[in-house]
């Protein structure tokens, strides 16, 4: 008995056999579509990444122009501030001025009024701010809705337009010249601003995770210790930065509120050394250290508070 050919396969035999072609994935084709789409949107943007870079570069000029200047000038003489070329590091440079900065005692105690100053003001708003957003925002009644409006009333009233009333209530409580009452009155101006940023992000804050601690048993001050606080970080760190600028840099309210030599602060003590030059001449140079010096603890501030001042400039962008 004959058996059947046993079959062979058409590679085996060495016969071409042609396959048709694989079709292609569709997450190759995704990607492809995506990076043309990105190409073309890139084409079509570059006149405007250019312009924009232009402006940028123009605004970074004139920001740190004056930066550049005022570094440079604090380490010179007199002598050579009037001499040299005041944006080219020539004939060398001095710690003449600086030296005469940490040697005026009345300079460095004014520092550390104002070290005071601001972080009082900074403690105050911060914590007002958070409180009454927190209040403002889990009442959600008729009067919370009232008193909101009234403390953002305070953004149309000018500081400079209350400041005899303040200076009054201040004398008749018996807190003029003393940086408490400094502090209290300057955190009553920047009260109006941290409240509405705060109040904003706050409100930023899912209502599920507030039942899920009420569902828990928490009472209004954990849900005000464990949830409010920590997601409330970034926009303390915008409102302490706008809070401690406001007083670290303020004038107007230490000289009308202040004046004793032992209550001034730092603007102040600048201002004297820019003023009282003994019939010597204004010496920038010195004036320049001081405005640096000044200027320290503000760029500390920044550093120590970028992130959470990123976290709280986005999520009141996404508001």
């Amino acid at each position: 008995m004959s058996s059947a050919p046993a079959s062979v396969a058409p590679e085996k035999a060495g016969w071409a056999v042609s396959r048709p072609p694989r079709p292609a994935r569709r997450g190759a084709v995704a990607r492809r579509s995506a990076r043309h789409q990105l190409a073309s949107v890139g084409q079509a943007k570059s006149p405007a990444r250019f312009v924009a870079f232009v402006l940028g570069t123009v605004w970074l000029f004139i920001v740190v122009a004056p930066i550049y200047y005022m570094v440079l000038a604090s380490f010179r003489s007199q002598g050579q501030f009037l001499s040299a070329n005041a944006w080219i590091p020539t004939g060398g440079l001095s710690l003449s001025s600086w030296a005469a900065v940490f040697s005026n005692s009345g300079l460095v105690h004014d520092f550390f009024n104002s070290v005071i100053y601001a972080a009082g003001t900074i403690v105050l708003v911060v914590a007002l701010s958070l409180l009454a957003a927190f209040r403002i925002v889990r009442r959600g009644s008729r009067f919370a809705a009232v008193s909101f409006k009234v403390i953002l009333f305070g953004l149309a009233v000018p500081v400079q337009a209350v400041i005899i009333p303040n200076y009054v209530i201040l004398e008749k409580l018996r807190m003029y010249d003393t940086l408490y009452g400094l502090v209290l009155v300057t955190a009553a101006s920047q009260i109006a601003v941290g409240v509405l940023l705060t109040v904003n992000y706050v409100r930023l804050i899912p209502s599920e995770l507030y039942d899920a601690m009420a569902v828990d048993g928490a009472s209004e001050g954990v849900v005000f210790k464990r949830l409010v606080w920590p997601m409330a970080r970034p926009v303390l760190g915008v409102v302490s930065i706008f809070a401690g600028l406001g007083a670290w840099n303020n004038f107007i309210l230490p000289l009308i509120l202040t004046e004793s030599n032992s209550k001034a602060v730092l603007p102040l003590g600048l201002y004297n050394v820019a003023t009282n030059t003994g019939g010597q001449g204004f010496d920038v140079p010195v004036v320049m250290a001081g405005v640096v010096f000044s200027v320290l603890p503000l760029l500390l501030l920044y550093l120590g508070m970028r992130r959470q001042f990123l976290k709280g400039i986005a999520g009141l962008a996404l508001r």
